[in-house]
C-alpha cells in the first residue's frame, strides 16, 4: 500500500489498525511516525511518511487522548436525545460560557497526553468514524460547540496552544514546516520502517486473521474477474488500435468501451475493506456477488468480440449484430453463488474452430482442457498437423459417466497477447492414432468389477497405495488417496509431503470465531474418513486423481506438456461446509523441508514477499497471514512452494508444514461491526500448485526480512492467476475468412516484466456523446519482478534481459507514437519520451506510461 500511494503521487498517508502491542512499543519510543520503506528498497526512493494512530479506535471516544471516556464527551453527536450515546454514561453536554472553562481544560490535557506520543508538538485530533456527517445536525453540533472550544483555548496565552480546524495535508506541512523539510522528503528526526504489520491484534488475544479466508466464494469470484478485466482490456485496447489504424467505424467502440467501465467500477467497488475481505452483511454480499457475475459476463463477451474482429482476415466486413456472438461463452452460471457449467463444443465431421486467448506477455505452451459431445476426435492445429490428444470421461456422479460429453485434452501453444486457432473434429472411431483415451481405476467402489464402458477401461480395486507421473514428477499415494511425496525426476530426489485436511472448532467461551477473529478452540483436528472413493485416470496427456472425502472433492493433476505447467502439481478442490457449524476447514501439508527458527515466506497482494516467522510464544492464530498469491518454506538445498489462484489464510505451524485455511462457517458475530453470524457458505472452488525446486547456487541474502520467487514460480504463479481464455465459435455463426492466429507483440517481453495491463482510458464523464468512446491514450503498466536466480528453469521458454524494452516496436503492425511517463494514478505526467532508445524498468518497480498506439 505504502508503494503503490508513493507511486501514485502521495506524500503522506494515516493507518490505525496495528497490533497493540506493536503501538505501545512505537508509542514509548515516539516512533508513530516514521517512513515506511520497502524491504528491498535499499535507497529510500520508495519511503512514505506515515502517521500511525495511536489508540485503540478511529471514532471519537479514541482520538483526543488515552481516556476515551472523557473523549465520548466531546462527540457531540451524541448529546442527549439523539440516537447513540457514550457506553460511559458520561454524555456530552453543549459548550456553553458556564462550563467552558472546565471543559476546555479537560480536553486540552487529553490533547497534552497524546501529544507525548508523538515527536512534534503538532497533533492530529481526527473528529468522526464510517458513519458519520450524514445529517447537516451533525455538522453544526461539532462545529459550533468545537469553534467555541479552540476560542477559549487560543485566548489562554499561557496555554500556549493554537487549535484549529484542518485537513490531513494541514498536519502534514505542519511537521515537514517544523523540520525544514519539503512536503515528501524525510523529516529530520523521524525514523525509517520497513515490512508490515500482520497479523492485527486490537485487544488480548482477538487476531484478525479469520478474515484472510471468510467467504472464500468471493474471494474466488473477484479473483475471476480481476484476470478477466485485465484480459478484456489488453485486447480490447488491442482491437481498438488495429480499427482505427485501418480506418474502421464497425468495431463497436462505445458499446464495450460502457461494459469496460462499468467493470472497473464493479470489481473495484469489491475492493471496499468489507467486501473483499468477506465482511458484509448476507445483503449485500448478494448485490456485490450480482455485479460480479454480471462483469464477468460482460467481459467475456468484450473479449469474445475483440478477438472476432483481430481475427477477420478482411476487417472491413466486420459485423457486429449485438445480441449474436460469432463465440460462444466458455461457460454458463445459473446464479452468483453457483459454480460455473463448461460449455460442451457439439462436435461433427466437420472441423470446428476453438481460438485460445493468452493475456500474458510470454508465449506459453501448456494442456488445455475441452467440453465435447463425442470421444472420438482429431485436434488439428492452425498448419493442419494432428496433434496428440486425450480423452476423459466427464463424471456426473462418483462412478457415473455422461454418454454424450467428454473431456479432451491436448497441449497449445498461444503467442504473447496474443490468439490462435486449433480445430476439433469428429472421426470415426479408431481412425486417429494420435488420440487416447484413459483408463480409470476406482477405489473402494460399490463393487470389485471391472467394466468397460465405450471407449474407457474402468478397473476397480479395494484400495492400495498407487503412483501417477509425468515427464518431470512423480508423486506417491496412500491407500487414502492422500499424497505422500513427490518426487522431482532431474534428480531422482523425493521430499515427503504428507498431505491431509483438518478442522477446527470455535473456543467455548463468551468470545468465539467470526467473520473477522479465528478464535480455535485448540489445535487443529483431522478430518476424518474411512475407505474414501477414490479415482484414478491415467493418460498420455493428463493424469489424475480423485478423492471424496467429508467437506472436500479433492484433485491432483500431472500435465505431462514440454511447457512450464508440467513442473508442478496441481490441485483443484471443491469445499462444502454447509452442514456444519463453527467449523473452519484447512489443507495441510507437512513436508520434510527443515525450514530453521519457524521460517516460511508469503506474498504481499501479489506484489512482493515477505518473511514470516511462527513464534511459539504467541496464540496459535496470531501465526496465520494472508497468502494472495503464494507462500514458500525453504531450507539449504530445496524450496517448497504453494501457489494459489484465490486469497486466503496460511500458516507454518511446525518445521515443514504449509496449512492454508479453506473455508470457515461461524455461528455467531464477533462483535466487531458485522452484526451477524457468518453462515451463507458456497460449494467453493481453489486451484494450487505444488512446486518443488532444487537450489542450483547459493545466492548472498541482501535482506533477511524479504525473499523472491523464482522465475519458474512466477511463470506457474501468472499462468494460474490469468488462466488462457477458451473461445469456441457459435455453430450457427457466418462461416467468414478467419486469420489463423494474431500475435500482439513484436516479440515476446523478457521473463522478469510482466504487463500489469494495457488500458483504453476514458474521456471525461460530463459528455454524453464522447464518455464512452475511447480515448487515443492508453495506460501501459509494467512491472519488473524480482527473481530469486537459484533455481532452474524449467519449462520457461523467455529469457531475461535487465528490465529493457522497446516501446516503439512493442507492439505487432502498430507503432507507440507517443509515450509520457505518469504516476500509477495516471493524474500526474512527465515529460514525453523517446520511443526509439528501450527504457528499463528497475527491479521491483512498477512504470506507468501513457501511450498512443497507431
Amino acid at each position: 500500500m505504502a508503494y503503490l500511494l508513493k507511486r501514485m503521487g502521495l506524500k503522506n498517508m494515516l493507518i490505525q489498525r496495528v497490533h497493540y502491542s506493536v503501538k505501545k512499543h512505537l508509542a514509548k519510543e515516539q516512533k508513530l511516525e516514521f517512513m515506511w520503506r520497502q524491504n528491498w528498497d535499499h535507497e529510500g526512493t520508495t519511503d512514505m511518511f506515515c502517521h500511525m494512530m495511536p489508540f485503540y479506535s478511529y471514532d471519537v471516544p479514541h482520538t483526543c487522548g488515552p481516556d476515551p471516556r472523557i473523549c465520548c464527551q466531546f462527540d457531540f453527536k451524541r448529546l442527549p436525545g439523539g440516537r447513540i450515546t457514550c457506553p460511559w454514561r458520561v454524555p456530552p453536554v453543549p459548550i456553553t460560557v458556564a462550563n467552558i472553562a472546565g471543559k476546555a481544560a479537560t480536553l486540552l490535557d487529553q490533547y497534552r497526553k497524546k501529544a507525548t506520543l508523538y515527536k512534534s508538538n503538532v497533533v492530529l485530533i481526527p473528529l468522526g468514524d464510517d458513519f458519520r456527517y450524514d445529517k447537516a445536525i451533525e455538522w453544526d453540533q461539532q462545529f459550533s460547540n468545537y469553534k467555541r472550544l479552540f476560542e477559549y483555548m487560543n485566548s489562554q496565552k499561557d496555554w500556549n496552544i493554537q487549535a484549529q480546524f484542518g485537513t490531513l495535508s494541514d498536519y502534514f506541512n505542519a511537521i515537514y514546516e517544523r523540520t525544514g523539510s519539503k512536503p515528501g522528503d524525510h523529516p529530520t528526526g523521524y525514523p525509517s520502517l520497513s515490512g508490515d504489520f500482520f497479523t492485527y491484534s486490537d485487544r488480548q488475544d482477538h487476531y484478525w486473521s479469520g478474515y484472510y479466508t471468510s467467504r472464500p466464494f468471493h474471494k474466488n469470484f473477484d479473483r475471476l474477474l480481476e484476470s478477466h478485466l485485465r484480459a478484456g482490456e489488453i485486447i480490447f485496447t488491442l482491437a481498438v488500435a488495429h480499427a482505427r489504424h485501418e480506418g474502421n467505424k464497425a468495431f463497436p467502440f462505445t458499446h464495450l468501451m460502457e461494459r469496460l467501465v462499468s467493470a472497473r467500477r464493479s470489481l473495484g467497488l469489491f475492493q471496499h475493506h468489507d467486501a473483499i475481505t468477506g465482511t458484509a452483511k448476507d445483503f449485500v454480499v448478494v448485490d456485490y456477488g450480482n455485479r460480479l457475475l454480471n462483469a464477468l459476463m460482460d467481459m467475456k463477451k468484450v473479449i469474445g468480440v475483440s478477438a472476432h474482429f483481430l481475427l477477420t482476415k478482411d476487417r472491413h466486413t466486420f459485423q457486429y449484430e449485438g445480441g449474436k456472438l460469432f463465440f460462444d461463452l466458455d461457460e454458463k452460471r445459473s446464479s452468483q453463488d453457483a459454480l460455473p457449467e463448461r460449455t460442451v463444443i457439439n462436435i461433427g465431421g466437420k472441423p470446428r474452430p476453438v481460438v485460445f486467448y493468452n493475456s500474458l506477455s510470454q508465449t506459453r505452451t501448456e494442456l488445455i482442457r475441452l467440453v465435447i459431445s463425442s470421444p472420438h476426435v482429431k485436434i488439428t492445429d492452425m498448419t493442419g498437423q494432428v496433434i496428440p490428444s486425450q480423452v476423459d470421461p466427464f463424471w456426473l456422479t462418483n462412478e457415473e459417466s455422461a454418454p454424450d460429453m467428454h473431456k479432451v485434452v491436448f497441449v497449445i501453444t498461444v503467442p504473447a497477447l496474443g490468439l490462435v486457432t486449433y480445430y476439433v473434429e469428429k472421426v470415426q472411431e479408431h481412425s486417429n492414432k494420435k488420440n487416447s483415451h484413459s483408463v480409470i481405476t476406482m477405489y473402494n467402489a460399490q463393487t470389485t468389477q471391472s467394466i468397460t464402458r465405450g471407449p474407457f477401461h474402468i478397473f476397480r480395486k479395494t484400495a492400495e497405495e498407487f503412483n501417477i507421473e509425468n515427464a518431470n514428477l512423480k508423486a506417491a499415494f496412500s491407500n487414502s488417496g492422500m499424497l505422500k511425496s513427490l518426487t522431482t525426476k532431474d534428480d531422482g530426489r523425493t521430499t515427503n509431503i504428507d498431505l491431509e485436511f483438518v478442522r477446527y472448532g470455535t473456543r467455548h467461551t463468551k468470545d468465539k470465531s467470526g467473520a473477522y477473529l479465528f478464535l480455535p478452540d485448540g489445535e487443529a483436528r483431522p478430518v476424518v474418513f474411512n475407505k474414501p472413493f477414490i479415482r484414478v485416470i491415467k493418460g498420455t496427456i493428463l493424469t489424475e486423481v480423485n478423492v471424496f472425502i467429508p467437506y472436500v472433492e479433492h484433485v491432483l493433476r500431472l500435465h505431462n506438456s514440454p511447457g512450464a505447467d508440467s513442473t508442478a502439481l496441481n490441485i483443484f478442490n471443491i469445499v462444502d461446509i454447509r452442514s456444519e457449524g463453527n467449523t473452519e476447514v484447512a489443507m495441510r501439508l507437512k513436508t520434510d523441508i527443515t525450514n530453521q527458527n519457524g521460517e516460511f515466506f508469503t506474498d504481499l497482494n501479489g506484489f512482493q514477499i515477505q518473511r514470516r516467522k511462527t513464534l511459539d510464544k504467541l496464540p496459535l492464530q496470531a501465526n496465520f497471514y494472508p497468502m494472495p498469491t503464494m507462500a514458500y518454506i525453504q531450507d539449504d538445498t530445496r524450496r517448497f512452494t504453494v501457489l494459489t489462484a484465490q486469497s486466503l489464510g496460511v500458516a507454518a505451524l511446525k518445521p515443514g508444514w504449509l496449512e492454508v485455511m479453506l473455508d470457515r462457517r461461524l455461528n455467531q458475530d464477533d462483535n466487531r461491526g458485522l452484526l451477524q453470524p457468518l453462515k451463507d457458505n458456497r460449494r467453493t472452488p481453489n486451484k494450487f500448485k505444488l512446486l518443488v525446486e532444487k537450489r542450483t547456487k547459493k545466492v548472498e541474502v541482501v535482506s533477511q526480512y524479504t525473499g523472491y520467487p523464482s522465475i519458474l514460480s512466477h511463470m506457474l504463479s501468472l499462468q494460474l492467476i490469468h488462466p488462457t481464455n477458451i473461445l469456441s465459435k457459435n455453430i450457427n455463426s457466418p462461416d467468414v475468412t478467419m486469420l489463423p492466429i494474431f500475435e500482439g507483440l513484436s516479440q515476446d517481453l523478457p521473463c522478469e516484466l510482466h504487463l500489469l495491463n494495457l488500458r483504453t482510458m476514458q474521456n471525461k464523464e460530463d459528455s454524453a456523446r464522447l464518455k464512452f468512446m475511447p480515448k487515443n491514450t492508453s495506460a501501459l503498466l509494467l512491472h519488473r519482478l524480482g527473481f530469486d536466480c537459484g533455481f532452474a528453469t524449467r519449462g520457461v521458454k523467455c529469457s531475461t534481459n535487465d528490465g529493457k524494452v522497446s516501446l516503439k516496436t512493442l507492439f505487432k503492425s502498430l507503432d507507440i507514437t507517443k509515450a509520457q511517463p505518469s504516476t500509477l494514478s495516471l493524474m500526474h505526467d512527465g515529460t514525453d519520451l523517446d520511443t526509439s532508445p528501450s527504457v528499463q524498468v528497475k527491479p521491483m518497480e512498477i512504470n506507468a506510461y501513457k501511450v498512443q498506439i497507431h
